[in-house]
């Protein structure tokens, strides 16, 4: 019985005061209050070689001053904060990025001569058009020797053909109100007055057959802000035979008329931006000669209202008649 006590009073004071022996070593310190942790050899690292150098190794960030405003700054304040953030100082930009894919308007216009179409050759005033044609084709044939640079192809009855080809294609887009289509095909100037009091229209347009083959009347180059960014400009003249017929949003006839051919006589101006690898010809001005008589004005519909309006009260007047004369009627106002 009492190696039975002595024996529990031993396993009791070994729970009560445990062995550190049978403890992990990273244990060991847990179970002693208030004592400093210990490294050991697996928690250092494997090279202590750059234990100095890890020991330094600290971001210092400069926090800035969240109180303090730009505009309460001067020049030179300014000038010492940037140079120490290391900030370039703002440049002045005046420059805006544009690009120019055609010119304002026609350099160089040409003139159409008066009565074109009407006259033939054999006539006095035929032939002395015929003259005046070739005194100016020497800067158009300059021009035409540019764009042969830029275009080795390029030949003045061809291109008279495919700009015809564009004419036609640019009023069937124009009919079908294709906007998108109708920007590859006209210049970006051209563009608004083509679509200009379109809207609540339909057009009926049709290209009959050409009475002349068209032909190049006029060429000419110029450059834009740079020598090397060439435009070019070639004015074809057309003598053919269309239907132009135009209604209105409620489908009445306002110009024209669909079975009544007209023969036309027309003064196209196609431009091509010669710089551009992928540029092409496009329709950019029609030239109407100030000989040209005016359009007739379209019949526009309008509202009528069914009350009349309302005119202004006017004095009351009597009739008098004069003793002396009694052919003359005056007329007095009443009092």
């Amino acid at each position: 019985m009492a190696s039975f006590v002595a024996a529990s009073r031993a396993a009791i004071k070994f729970l009560q005061l445990p062995s550190s022996g049978f403890l992990a070593p990273c244990l060991q310190n847990a179970t002693v209050i208030n004592q400093q942790q210990v490294r050991h050899r697996r928690t250092k690292h494997w090279d202590p070689k750059w234990k100095r150098l890890r020991k330094a190794k600290v971001i210092k960030i400069d926090i800035p001053n969240l109180n303090e405003k730009a505009d309460e700054l001067s020049q030179e304040q300014i000038k010492t904060r940037m140079k120490e953030r290391g900030i370039l100082p703002p440049r002045p930009w005046l420059e805006r990025p544009f690009y120019i894919s055609c010119t304002g308007g026609v350099f160089e216009p040409y003139v159409p001569p008066e009565g074109d179409g009407r006259m033939s050759a054999i006539s006095r005033e035929g032939a002395k058009q015929k003259i005046e044609q070739l005194e100016k084709k020497t800067k158009s044939m300059m021009a035409i020797r540019k764009i042969r640079n830029y275009d080795e192809d390029f030949e003045p009855p061809e291109f008279a053909t495919i700009a015809q080809d564009i004419y036609i294609d640019a009023h069937r887009t124009l009919c079908e109100k294709n906007k998108y289509k109708l920007r590859e095909i006209v210049t970006e100037r051209a563009y608004p007055e083509l679509m200009h009091n379109v809207a609540d229209k339909t057009i009926r347009w049709q290209f009959l057959k050409s009475l002349e083959p068209p032909r190049v009347v006029h060429a000419r180059c110029t450059d834009v802000i740079t020598k090397e960014n060439i435009f070019a400009q070639v004015t074809v003249r057309f003598h053919s035979q269309q239907t132009l017929a135009i209604y209105d949003r409620f489908g009445r006839l306002m110009h024209g008329s669909e079975t009544i051919p007209k023969d036309c006589l027309e003064y196209v101006v196609f431009e091509k931006h010669l710089a551009n690898e992928y540029g092409v010809w496009r329709l950019h001005e029609k030239i109407i000669p100030d000989w040209m008589p005016p359009k007739a004005p379209a019949f526009i519909t309008y509202r009528v209202d069914d009350e009349p309006p309302v005119e202004a009260a006017q004095p009351k007047t009597k009739d008098v008649v004069a003793e002396g004369d009694k052919g003359k009627v005056e007329t007095a106002a009443t009092a």
